[in-house]
């Protein structure tokens, strides 16, 4: 990949792209999260990465983090892996979106990997379990939402037990909190040597939609409370 000298990453306007899109917003009555956990708040991104525009642009954004990132940590990812369902079609967009800009860009270039939901019981072993063979190179994995981190670790010793040498992870949000085992996610991906960076993160974003959204002082509390009990830091949203 192409490394340019500048920064391209823009944090207002990658914000309010996750403002803009809905990604972001309250409930009146609490939800139970994969993670087991209730809340009354959500990030989803499931429509922004199967809208095609929307995904395009969410695209450039992640491109342009996944290039500084690569700059300012010295992290060369040959591969980007999406974390199946969530991140598949915005990994494959990406890859496609950060291959274009490289000098190098050409048939044969560069290529695209994606694991299958069921292995194939034919054909060449490194085709079995994934489309384009199982990354042989440096791979970044990506994931839209990371809550406690379980899905993203799984995935990565997935990957690790097939050879593949993973070299980071990203999330398009961070929802900030800490594990059972009282780390965040952060700090329990480093334990793994893998260095785990996000687009944007709950700390940042909910006063945003809390201002914008105006949901109201009890999901206010509902929320701040939410912070206390697992969150890595407390928030305060509105007066």
């Amino acid at each position: 990949m192409g490394v340019l000298n500048m920064r391209r990453f823009n944090q207002e306007r990658f914000n309010n792209f996750v403002l803009d899109r809905g990604v972001i917003g309250f409930f009146e009555e609490p939800v139970t999260l994969k993670s087991g956990r209730q809340s009354n708040w959500y990030v989803n991104w499931r429509e922004a990465t199967t809208d095609v525009f929307t995904l395009g642009v969410l695209a450039t954004h992640v491109a342009d983090f996944i290039t500084d990132y690569i700059s300012d940590y010295g992290i060369k990812a040959q591969y980007i892996y999406g974390v199946p369902d969530g991140a598949t079609f915005l990994a494959a967009f990406t890859k496609v979106e950060l291959a274009k800009r490289s000098p190098e860009y050409d048939f044969g270039s560069d290529k695209l990997t994606l694991r299958r939901s069921k292995p194939k019981d034919h054909g060449r072993p490194e085709d079995r379990h994934y489309i384009g063979g199982v990354p042989k190179g440096p791979t970044l994995v990506l994931e839209d939402v990371t809550t406690t981190g379980g899905s993203l670790i799984d995935e990565i010793e997935r990957l690790r037990n097939d050879g593949v040498p993973v070299v980071a992870a990203i999330g398009l949000t961070n929802r900030m909190e800490l594990r059972d085992d009282g780390l965040s996610v952060r700090r329990a991906l480093a334990r793994m040597n893998v260095p785990y960076r996000s687009l944007s993160n709950a700390l940042d974003l909910l006063p945003l939609a809390y201002q914008k959204l105006q949901p109201g002082r009890d999901i206010a509390d509902k929320v701040e409370a939410e912070f206390r009990q697992y969150g890595v830091e407390p928030i305060h949203l509105g007066e």
